[in-house]
């Protein structure tokens, strides 16, 4: 089975403030390394005059590329526990960089680590967050009768048709998880009786919003 694993639908900036230091979390889809490393350069020229621009991303379904780095703070006080909550969030193909403005106070490592993650976090809970799953797209054929059988059914299982038509029969898109195929199938051929064709369109990754996202 294919594993799945979060992604971005939206990026998103999040700000704290630590002793009167501000810490500013941007946070951005990216599909490549480069791409993450362009957004991380893109940030330190916007941002030239902070104090620090740290950085983190992680690329790939199984995070088989990660990257972090302090950009001046004390070792390990910044883009470990950034790439740590990014890790930890199970968020793929994403790079974050925060920006920070000295305050005028030193918040020692400890200070440091918290300040970082929490901005991190921050800048995160202003994103969407989508779990991408290996899927399986269906064609579901019926006519009217049994139509409104397979959709009671679908909606018991909190699955909305992607597309539909309604014509002679009526014709149904479904995207579901690859797990649940044989069981939904064998529930569609019961609920109308065996009065109904499904096709097997493709089996592909798809994005599934998570629930609670705003």
């Amino acid at each position: 089975m294919e594993q799945s694993y979060k992604i971005l639908i939206s990026d998103g900036v999040g700000e704290i403030v630590e002793k009167k230091s501000r810490f500013i979390a941007t946070v951005r889809r990216c599909e490549t390394e480069d791409e993450a490393v362009s957004f991380i350069e893109e940030m330190k020229k916007k941002n030239w005059n902070a104090t620090h621009n740290c950085s983190a991303f992680v690329i790939g379904s199984r995070a088989e590329l990660t990257r972090c780095s302090d950009d001046g703070e004390p070792s390990g006080t910044a883009g470990r526990p950034m790439l740590e909550v990014l890790l930890n969030e199970g968020i793929r193909n994403v790079v974050v960089v925060v920006t920070r403005y000295f305050g005028g106070t030193l918040l020692g490592t400890g200070g440091l680590v918290r300040a970082y993650t929490q901005a991190v976090k921050e800048g995160l809970s202003k994103c969407e967050v989508g779990v991408m799953r290996y899927g399986c797209e269906l064609e579901v054929t019926v006519d009217y009768v049994g139509i409104g059988k397979i959709l009671y059914l679908l909606g018991q299982k909190g699955i909305e048709p992607k597309d539909s038509s309604y014509l002679d029969m009526v014709t149904l898109r479904l995207m579901i998880p690859e797990e649940m195929q044989e069981s939904l199938c064998k529930e569609i051929v019961e609920a109308t009786n065996g009065k109904v064709t499904i096709t097997v369109v493709q089996k592909c990754y798809y994005v599934e919003k998570e629930r609670g996202n705003r």
